[in-house]
Formats: structure tokens, C-alpha cells, sequence
């Protein structure tokens, strides 16, 4: 598996639970996924309700190429080796683009290229892909597997209770350019966002700006890393990306959002940890409001295949259902996504 430098600083909170994880070794992956019966816990977290058995899966053998978009990343640094170990013929390699910077946009044409076995995606495809698919004579098939939230990263020093949806939008199409309009200091807003490529920039221009164009004054950022750095040095700038690449972060304040002022909710679990105390101690991401949807911005990550009954689309399938096993969604769990519900 390949990683882009620029990616590693942002990833080490998220990633810190990764080393536990694999430090129970290959037996610990077995055991569960053979049928044991306990897997990891955490306390105040939500019950996975997957119900796909590992056990019984069919895991194709081979070599399969897969990518897309970078909010899998955390994803695929901790189930990468202990899948390898487990199946050593069912052999998975991360492709980076060989041009540009991955995202699900890349991830979802490059599978329709060919390049890539399946993609990881952040968001839906979108009606554009589906025709493009059609044209092409292609089926391309999303299988949720998880959800993420997005969280909203400020300067510390931003006082600040929270943004409303309606406020969030406002910021980022322009509408405000001055934090003391949704009841902050005195200050121009900068806000900061990745390229439009990027499957969570298009959820979030969808989800919270109903389609809207971005503010002409929104600065970009080449990376994760680039952006959290830029909101840590500039007072009144504001980002959004995945929350686990957010909310453990010593350097920005993770912001609490709602759909009106009176529901305002942390991506955080109680009681909030300053940046002082970091990182000695770090907050931790309150999966339960992911789960039960209190937190308002929330999304599936989902597994791309083309249905064609191909070697390629087997292990795109098997690669889901692996992580939709009890044992994956655990395993998930620990890196700060939320199991699927059982209807799901």
C-alpha cells in the first residue's frame, strides 16, 4: 500500500488506536472472524448491527487494485495487513493516481477505466457517473459499508458555541464574511476547502449548500494536513473534513453544529478536552450521535464495484463484507466510523 507523505501528519490521531488493533496479531482476526464470540468494546459506543458473517464469505485469490477516496485512508492502514495475513491469496494493492491526488471522483473513474478493481468512495455516484457507466456498458453497483461524519475545524481561539446548518452554509457561499454575524468576535471569515474533486467537498456542496456555489473568497487547500495547519495560524478560518481526521487533533477546535441553535451538537464526546491538554489527553468522537443522526452530518462510505460477475467484482464484494462482518465493524468502530444499521 502506497501513502502520500502530506497525508501521515493528519493521520496519526485518527490512526492512534491502529497499533492495538494490529497488536492483537492475526489469531485475534481469525478467532472473530471464524466465529468468536467477543470482539472489541468501547464504552458509551454504539452496538455494530451488521449481520454478515466473515466466516461464510468466499474471498476470491488474486491480486486486486483498489482506491479512491482519501477518507478511506485510516481504513486502509489498519485492515490492509491483518486481511493479508489472514487470506495471503487474496491479495489487495492500494493504487494511487498516477497524475493527481486521489478522492472518489479519481477512485470511481479509474475503476470505470479499468485501473482499479473496485473504488472507495465518500459519497454516491453521481448522475454524471451513472451515464458515463451506461455509455460505456458498464454496471457500477455501491455497497454501503459504513457511515463518517463530517466535522467543522475552527481556530481555538474562536469563541464561539456552534453553527447552525443555515449558518455553515452562509459562511461558505459567501452570505457572511464576518464572524460576528452568527454571534462570534469581530473577524473575517476565511474559509478553507480541498479541491471540488473530493467526494466529502461535493457531499458537503450538496448536503449543506443545497448545490450552491462556494464562496468566491474559499481558499484551497492541497491536503487535510494543509488545511487543519492553515485553521491552526489563521484566527478566523474554518474546514471541514472527515471527523476522524478532526476531532483528536491538538491544534483546531472541532466545532458543535445543528439544525437550529437550540440543537446544537459536538462531534465530540463529553466533556470537551482544550487543546492544552493535548495530547497528553484527546477527544474522542461521539459515534452514538453519528449513529442516532442527533449530529446532523453524517454520510455513507461505500465500496464501488462493476457487476460483472468478474473476478474484480467478487472482491470488491468480499472486501465489503469483510468490513460489514461483526468483527470489521469493530474494527471500524475503534477508527471512528459507525456500523450500518441492520436494515441497511
Amino acid at each position: 500500500m502506497s501513502q502520500s507523505k502530506n497525508e501521515i501528519p493528519v493521520l496519526i490521531a485518527a490512526l492512534g488506536i491502529t497499533a492495538a488493533v494490529a497488536a492483537g496479531g492475526v489469531w485475534w482476526l481469525r478467532q472473530r472472524f471464524d466465529g468468536g464470540s467477543s470482539g472489541l468494546s468501547a464504552q458509551n459506543q454504539p452496538v455494530p448491527a451488521a449481520t454478515e458473517s466473515a466466516a461464510n464469505l468466499t474471498v476470491p485469490t488474486g491480486r486486486f487494485k483498489y482506491g479512491g477516496s482519501t477518507s478511506w485512508a485510516p481504513i486502509r492502514g489498519a485492515t490492509e495487513p491483518l486481511i493479508q495475513q489472514t487470506w495471503p491469496d487474496f491479495e489487495l494493492v492500494y493504487e494511487s493516481p498516477p497524475s493527481q491526488s486521489p478522492s472518489s471522483a479519481v477512485g470511481i473513474q479509474m475503476l470505470m477505466q479499468g485501473a482499479l478493481d473496485f473504488a472507495q468512495s465518500s459519497r454516491p455516484l453521481s448522475d454524471a457517473e451513472k451515464q458515463q457507466a451506461q455509455q460505456q456498458g458498464l454496471s457500477l453497483v455501491e455497497i454501503p459499508v459504513m457511515t463518517e461524519a463530517i466535522a467543522i475545524a475552527v481556530h481555538p481561539d474562536l469563541s464561539l458555541p456552534g453553527l447552525t446548518l443555515a449558518q455553515l452554509k452562509a459562511i461558505y457561499t459567501g452570505d457572511v464574511t464576518n464572524w460576528q454575524a452568527v454571534g462570534g468576535p469581530a473577524l473575517s471569515v476565511v474559509p478553507v476547502a480541498r479541491s471540488d474533486r473530493g467526494g466529502t467537498v461535493q457531499f458537503f456542496q450538496s448536503a449543506v449548500l443545497g448545490g450552491a456555489a462556494f464562496s468566491p473568497n474559499l481558499q484551497r487547500a492541497a491536503t487535510t494536513t494543509a488545511a487543519l495547519r492553515q485553521v491552526s495560524s489563521t484566527p478566523g478560518a474554518i474546514y471541514f473534513a472527515s471527523a476522524p481526521e478532526v476531532v483528536g487533533q491538538c491544534t483546531v477546535v472541532p466545532l458543535a453544529i445543528g439544525r437550529s441553535e437550540q440543537q446544537l451538537v459536538a462531534p465530540y464526546r463529553q466533556p470537551y478536552i482544550p487543546p492544552a491538554d493535548c495530547p497528553t489527553r484527546r477527544n474522542q468522537l461521539d459515534l452514538a450521535a453519528f449513529q442516532n443522526q442527533t449530529y446532523p452530518l453524517t454520510r455513507p462510505l461505500l465500496v464501488v464495484v462493476n457487476a460483472n460477475g468478474q473476478p474484480a467484482e467478487q472482491a470488491g464484494r468480499a472486501y465489503a463484507q469483510l468490513l460489514r462482518s461483526p468483527t470489521g465493524q469493530q474494527l471500524l468502530l475503534q477508527l471512528g466510523f459507525v456500523p450500518l444499521s441492520a436494515e441497511r
